[in-house]
C-alpha cells in the first residue's frame, strides 16, 4: 500500500500483560482506537513498542497480527534495523515475504557509532536486500550517531528507499523537505513539530501523540491543507503542552499511562523501562486533560 496517503503514522505501543508477556487480546481494541481516530499508517517494534526487548518471534507474531487486524486498510510499517547490518539484512528479507507488510523502518545503528559511509553501506545493504521500501530513522537522542542530511539526501536516490523518519531539529528537516526528491517522503519524529514540518511542505508526522490526540492533529493538517493556518495554529498551541509532556520521562511510559487512563489497556512496560512514578503519572495526566 501505498504511503502518499499517510500523513499521521502512529508508532504503535506494544500492550503488555501483568507478567510481561505481549497482550495479544488486548490488540483490537487499540487497533480500533487507532484507526477510528485518523491513524494513516502503523508502525509495529519501533521505539515506541519497546522494540529493543522484543524477540524475533514475538515481533513476528505481532506483525501477523495487526495485519490481520487492520486488513489493508492502512499501510503496515515494521521495524526492520539493528545495529548489526547482517542482521538487519537477514530480517527483512524474512519480513518482506509476509503479506501485509508495506515497508521497513532502520533506525540509524546505535552504540557502534559508525561514521556516514558506515550509514550509507548500512542502509544501502538494507535496501538492497529485499523489494520492501525502506524508511529511514535518524534519531540522535537515542542513536549518538546522526545521519548528517547530505547522507540521507544521497540514500533517497537509491530505489527502494522511500523516506525518512527525523528527529534531528527543525533545520535538517527544512533541508530535507528543500532538497529532497520529489516522491521521498520527510516525516517529522517528533510531536511537537508537526505543524511545521506539514507547513514547510513535509508528508506529515510519525507520531507518538497521535495514540490520544490524533483526531485533533487530522484537524490541524486538515486545516493547513484548506489554507486556514489560524485554526491550524490554534490546534498547535493547544497540542503543544501535551505532546511535550508525552516526553517529560522515557517514552512510552506516558503514553502508556494515557492510553490506560482512557480504557484502552496497554499494560506496563519491560524492563529496563519503568512506569511513571505516581507523582509523575498525576502531572502528566492533568496537562493530557484526558
Amino acid at each position: 500500500m501505498d504511503l502518499k496517503n499517510a500523513t499521521i503514522i502512529t508508532a504503535m505501543v506494544t500492550p503488555f500483560d501483568e507478567s510481561g508477556a505481549i497482550d495479544f487480546a488486548k490488540l483490537p481494541q487499540l487497533v480500533k482506537h487507532l484507526l477510528d481516530n485518523h491513524t494513516e499508517g502503523i508502525i509495529l517494534a519501533g521505539t515506541t513498542g519497546e522494540s529493543p526487548t522484543l524477540t524475533h518471534d514475538e515481533e513476528i507474531e505481532l506483525f501477523n497480527e495487526v495485519i490481520r487486524l487492520v486488513d489493508g486498510r492502512v499501510p503496515i510499517i515494521c521495524g526492520v534495523g539493528t545495529n548489526d547490518t547482517r542482521d538487519s539484512v537477514e530480517f527483512v528479507k524474512e519480513i518482506s515475504a509476509i503479506r501485509g507488510i508495506d515497508a521497513g523502518l532502520a533506525v540509524v545503528p546505535y552504540y557502534n557509532k559508525p561514521n556516514q559511509e558506515g550509514l550509507y553501506q548500512h542502509f544501502k545493504a538494507i535496501a538492497e536486500a529485499s523489494d520492501l521500501p525502506i524508511i529511514l530513522y535518524n534519531v540522535p537522542g537515542r542513536t549518538v550517531a546522526s545521519l548528517d542530511v547530505a547522507t540521507a539526501l544521497r540514500l533517497a536516490e537509491l530505489e527502494n528507499i522511500i523516506a525518512i523518519k527525523e528527529c534531528s531539529g527543525l533545520d535538517e528537516l527544512t533541508e530535507l523537505i528543500e532538497k529532497a526528491p520529489k516522491d521521498f517522503l520527510v516525516y517529522t519524529g517528533d510531536d511537537p513539530l508537526a505543524f511545521t514540518t506539514k507547513a514547510l511542505g513535509g508528508q506529515g508526522v510519525i507520531s507518538v501523540a497521535s495514540h490520544l490526540f490524533g483526531t485533533q492533529m487530522y484537524e490541524m493538517f486538515q486545516s493547513l491543507e484548506q489554507g486556514d493556518v489560524k485554526k491550524a495554529a490554534a490546534i498547535q498551541r493547544q497540542l503543544l503542552p501535551k505532546m511535550n509532556s508525552l516526553f517529560s520521562v522515557p517514552s512510552p511510559a506516558p503514553v502508556k499511562a494515557g492510553l490506560n487512563q482512557l480504557g484502552i489497556a496497554v499494560g506496563g512496560l519491560r524492563l529496563p523501562l519503568v512506569p511513571c512514578t505516581p507523582e509523575e503519572k498525576a502531572k502528566i495526566l492533568s496537562i493530557l486533560d484526558l
